[in-house]
């Protein structure tokens, strides 16, 4: 029997599905890894600004954009499934 150590990953999973999906938690989460990555404050409000600008898919698409290299996003909910999908295709 041999014993492989599991490999870490770069990133966190989010599950929109439970209160780590509420848009407050997100956007609590975007601004501290904003803060913790020393982004300009100037940039810091652009970003919430830009997160808080629309509808919840438009949060979730802006903190993709700026963060789904640190955040793997993950739903069941076919609203939010297909909201990307389309984003992918197109």
């Amino acid at each position: 029997m041999t014993i492989v150590a599991k490999k870490r990953s770069n990133t966190t999973i989010v599950d929109l599905d439970g209160p780590q999906g509420n848009a407050f938690v997100l956007l609590g989460m975007a601004k501290s890894t904003m803060e913790k990555s020393g982004f300009e404050k100037d940039q810091q409000n652009s970003i919430m600004n830009e997160m808080k600008s629309g509808d919840y898919i438009n949060l979730l698409r802006t903190f993709e954009k700026y963060f789904g290299s640190v955040y793997n996003l993950q739903t069941s909910n076919p609203e939010y499934l297909d909201a990307f999908m389309v984003e992918k295709n197109a």
